[in-house]
């Protein structure tokens, strides 16, 4: 999946090969591919010394019924996707083989999630799958999508205790009618009694152009960043994850001046943001689209999950791509790509246009 960057004309030649010299040799861990589960995946069980956290858009996870209130006329048995009970129960299965071997010997204890549709099927997800023995507890809302979509979460009580959590819906000064999906934010206590804040992100997409969707990107972006700002007003050394598929690539304006980020790793600060992708961005990703690879998908942290000192920090202070070869496929070109439950509308069975993202936070206890 590695790719080089593109350069606009104007950049010279010393500029060009300084950036290239730069991600291809004094940075070791592109070198080692740490961030890469199908190249240095740790299955080990992690027990009370941290804590595996992840995120997935799931690609259209709807049930098989019909909701009057949302558009989801597509996903019916007599729709365009023939979506029937046997389709929906095969990428149950699929995505809940994926979690399990995102955790190794141990399931992720913390799992973010976009496009489902519902509570119910979380419930299926959860309950009626190999995943039934975990005993996952479920966090949704219905949202204001038009087709239905929203953010979720599932937890694992034993190491992730659920404190607080809140929807939060966004209304667009500029286009009062747009509707798009919530922000979750789940505020949880670790088995080292440090206190998380996560929160799970599906933006609005670039369907309509990219340059007219941009203020809503940007919209959403700013407010989660003042939800941030107010936590770290509280304690400066507030343990933040900001995750989710959020429409835009970790260089571009949402992410970079919107959740205003700091983009240089050696000069984070407790009360900064921070994208794990940023680094990444030109090696890798997570969705292709027209056989180039984008990362969508990401992790935004604070500071002080940067720190090797704090109690808890992020393993390695990089994410992976959980990029195993059954989430993979390739095209009639030979280009890889994931696999994904419809190629156009031709039913193939797969898991999702996304490949999941992972990382685990290490706990050190008082």
């Amino acid at each position: 999946m590695t790719k080089l960057p593109s350069f606009s004309h104007g950049q010279s030649i010393i500029s060009i090969l300084a950036l290239v010299f730069s991600l291809f040799t004094s940075q070791s861990s592109f070198a080692q591919k740490i961030y890469l589960a199908s190249e240095s995946f740790d299955g080990a069980v992690r027990g009370q010394e941290s804590i595996r956290l992840a995120f997935y858009n799931v690609e259209n996870l709807f049930d098989y019924f019909n909701d009057s209130t949302t558009i989801d006329e597509q996903f019916l048995p007599s729709g365009d996707h023939f979506w029937t009970k046997s389709r929906y129960q095969k990428k149950q299965n699929n995505l809940a083989k994926t979690i399990v071997a995102m955790g190794g010997w141990e399931p992720p204890a913390l799992i973010g999630f976009c496009e489902v549709e519902n509570r119910y099927v979380l419930e299926g997800l959860t309950k009626f799958t190999q995943l039934k023995s975990i005993g996952y507890e479920i966090i949704h809302q219905d949202s204001n999508d038009p087709r239905g979509i929203d953010v979720a979460a599932i937890y694992r009580p034993d190491k992730f205790k659920l404190l607080n959590y809140e929807f939060y819906r966004l209304k667009f000064p500029f286009a009062p009618k747009s509707r798009t999906r919530d922000i979750l934010h789940a505020i949880g206590e670790l088995p080292n009694k440090d206190t998380l804040h996560f929160f799970v992100n599906h933006w609005p997409s670039k369907f309509g152009g990219e340059f007219e969707t941009q203020p809503s990107r940007m919209f959403a972006a700013q407010f989660v960043r003042k939800k941030a700002d107010s936590l770290l007003a509280i304690n400066p050394n507030a343990l933040i994850v900001i995750t989710g598929d959020f429409n835009d690539e970790p260089g571009e304006e949402s992410m970079v001046d919107g959740l205003a980020v700091e983009t240089a790793k050696e000069d984070v600060k407790s009360t900064d943001l921070y994208n794990l992708m940023y680094d990444l961005r030109y090696v890798t990703g997570t969705h292709s689209f027209e056989n180039r690879w984008g990362m969508l998908d990401q992790f935004v942290v604070s500071g002080s999950l940067m720190k090797l000192q704090s109690k808890t920090f992020i393993k390695n202070l990089s994410p992976q791509i959980f990029d195993m070869d059954f989430l993979i496929m390739e095209g009639a070109t030979g280009a890889r790509r994931p696999f994904r439950t419809y190629q156009g509308p031709k039913y193939i069975g797969g898991f999702s246009d996304h490949l999941p993202i992972i990382m685990d936070l290490v706990l050190r206890k008082e």
